[in-house]
């Protein structure tokens, strides 16, 4: 598995949290609203991803070059 799949996995958990909660939030169940709802669910779930993902490199959480020298492959 590579390094950055949990962190992946997680923004993905993101993007479905946060569309969900402005959803009920808003209170408007129509088309429209479900699919603005929906892209900028997608952009914020991606700006996440990219944000983290520079933070844990920052760190030295992830590896630089997308491989983890200590990973069996």
């Amino acid at each position: 598995m590579k390094p950055t799949t949990p962190l992946k996995l997680s923004a993905i958990a993101f993007t479905l949290l946060w569309s969900g909660w402005m959803l009920w939030w808003s209170g408007e169940y129509d088309l429209g609203n479900i699919i603005i709802l929906a892209v900028c669910g997608a952009i914020a779930g991606y700006v996440w991803y990219r944000v983290m993902r520079w933070f844990f490199r920052r760190m030295s959480l992830l590896p630089h070059d997308g491989i983890d020298p200590g990973a069996n492959q």
